[in-house]
């Protein structure tokens, strides 16, 4: 089944899924069509089985390089990488994901949707970190956030993934988490003397105001 299930995701990959016929994905197998039926109700169930292995080993992989990341915005900047990488690496694995999964009508009752939820889930659970431990604002939605950032990656990414150019996953991810962080770090407390100083500017600033109006 394994070996099935291999070819079957490079020949999902190439062709997308409408294109991919069960009948070729056995050829390149080694086995009769029939041998695919016995594992998988239909082709659909094929792609279903495929993309959540898939998913499995992507998560595997992101919990344990994760591990060894400390740090809100470090953590932040390795998430929004991660994405970026797994698109220009995996790219005919991310358009079935995003093009063809995503428009099926029964998409939210799939196994790959909770896995999706759970690949995102990491990110939330990255950004609460942060503002447990004071390095986020507490006061900011973070399921925005989370949404702010896949849906720049996704945008980002798009042309590429319609094999218009290509980007770069470091670059972009160093932009895209400066942009992203800057929101959302809390401001260090001002001391004493520069409480003061803010202060007195200000009051400075109506006193110039005060005398230009007369």
């Amino acid at each position: 089944m394994q070996d099935i299930m291999r070819v079957a995701a490079q020949v999902f990959c190439e062709k997308g899924y409408s294109d991919a016929l069960t009948a070729q994905i056995a050829a390149r197998a080694g086995v009769v069509e029939g041998t695919i039926y016995r594992y998988f109700p239909g082709k659909r169930e094929l792609l279903i089985r495929v993309v959540e292995q898939w998913y499995e080993r992507i998560l595997a992989d992101y919990d344990q390089q994760l591990r060894g990341v400390r740090g809100a915005r470090a953590r932040l900047r390795f998430l929004i990488w991660r994405h970026l990488t797994v698109i220009h690496n995996e790219p005919g694995m991310c358009r079935l994901i995003f093009n063809q999964l995503r428009a099926w009508p029964e998409y939210r009752r799939t196994t790959v949707f909770e896995l999706t939820r759970e690949y995102t889930r990491r990110t939330l659970a990255v950004l609460q970190e942060g503002v447990d431990a004071g390095e986020i604002r507490a006061d900011l939605p973070l399921r925005i956030v989370r949404d702010m950032i896949y849906g720049g990656v996704e945008h980002h990414t798009w042309a590429y993934l319609r094999g218009e150019g290509d980007f770069a996953p470091d670059e972009a991810a160093d932009a895209m988490t400066e942009l992203v962080y800057r929101g959302l770090a809390r401001a260090p407390p001002q001391s004493a003397a520069e409480a003061t100083l803010r202060r007195l500017e200000a009051l400075a600033q109506r006193l110039e105001r005060s005398t230009a109006a007369r």
